[in-house]
């Protein structure tokens, strides 16, 4: 980064700016995100390390290397919390919600991309505001939502209405804006080329999207399917307010539930089993495709 020189600054005014602008900051920037990345690494391994302990040497010994791995917290937190049910649950409220947010937002934001009227510009804004919109607000909305829905399908059409179709739909419209600002840049650099040979093939405009721009841009429909299912992997307010049958509930709402009955069973050591088990797939997930994500994104965001 340089630093301009502006009419009438002396010699010892631009050196006092190039040590602050140039080398202070931008030292001081890093080190603190080194410190901060390297305080999240110790959190995670100390987690790792206390779910192997007992509830005793949890209290007795909180920074000690577990001498005897105590591998039945993980059993006994799975039967107990009711994780089993509840990872199922998860994967598939998760899984399904991150995909039909991909296939909504990809044709949109394909659109938005190549679009040359004034209005793309303001629909692609609007999306870009709705990031801004902190999902506490809408739980009214929501809840109102779920309970037209359902009563709509119990009495109309179906006969009955499972409430984990409305977390999905729910996480679907909360994954919208952030993925279809993403892949709105991501399209913009895309070189048009791509499209103008389809069209001289005799490609429809849907099937040159279909055909040649999703298979080119994959690296970023991956990117988004990765961060979303991240993000509603570990959700749990909506769940919470959606879903009153504990069966039905996933992996935070059971986990939250366990931490609940810790007044009476003090099973200190299979609470962190139970986050371990939570919050490590996702880890274990992000660390795997982490380059892949962070190309993704420089490559959307940057355009």
């Amino acid at each position: 980064m340089s630093t301009a020189t502006e009419p009438g600054t002396t010699a010892r005014d631009r050196r006092l700016a190039f040590l602050v602008g140039d080398r202070l900051l931008p030292g001081a920037v890093t080190g603190g995100l080194w410190l901060w990345g390297a305080l999240n690494i110790a959190l995670v391994v100390w987690i790792a390390a206390t779910s192997l302990k007992t509830s005793k040497d949890i209290f007795a010994h909180p920074f000690s290397v577990p001498l005897d791995s105590q591998w039945d917290n993980f059993s006994r937190a799975w039967s107990t919390a009711g994780f089993g049910q509840a990872f199922l649950n998860t994967a598939l409220v998760a899984v399904v919600a991150a995909v039909l947010g991909v296939v909504v937002a990809a044709p949109a934001a394909y659109a938005l991309s190549r679009s040359r009227r004034r209005l793309s510009a303001s629909v692609t804004f609007l999306f870009a505001l709705g990031m801004s919109i902190p999902h506490q607000a809408l739980l009214v909305p929501y809840y109102f939502g779920n309970v037209e829905l359902t009563r709509l399908m119990v009495d109309w059409v179906t006969g009955w209405w499972d409430p984990r179709v409305s977390l999905t739909l729910a996480y679907v419209v909360m994954s919208l804006p952030f993925t279809v600002f993403v892949l709105t840049g991501y399209f913009r650099g895309l070189p048009a080329e791509l499209e103008e040979a389809a069209a001289l093939d005799g490609a429809t405009g849907f099937t040159a999207f279909r055909r040649v721009m999703l298979p080119v841009s994959m690296s970023g429909l991956r990117t988004v399917l990765v961060i979303n299912l991240i993000g509603l992997w570990n959700e749990t307010l909506l769940v919470l307010l959606l879903i009153q049958d504990s069966d039905r509930r996933t992996l935070g709402a059971s986990l939250l539930n366990f931490y609940g009955s810790m007044q009476y069973t003090a099973d200190w050591a299979g609470l962190f089993a139970g986050i371990v088990i939570v919050v490590f797939p996702m880890l274990a997930l992000y660390a795997w495709l982490s380059r892949h994500i962070v190309e993704g994104m420089t490559a959307g965001i940057g355009k």
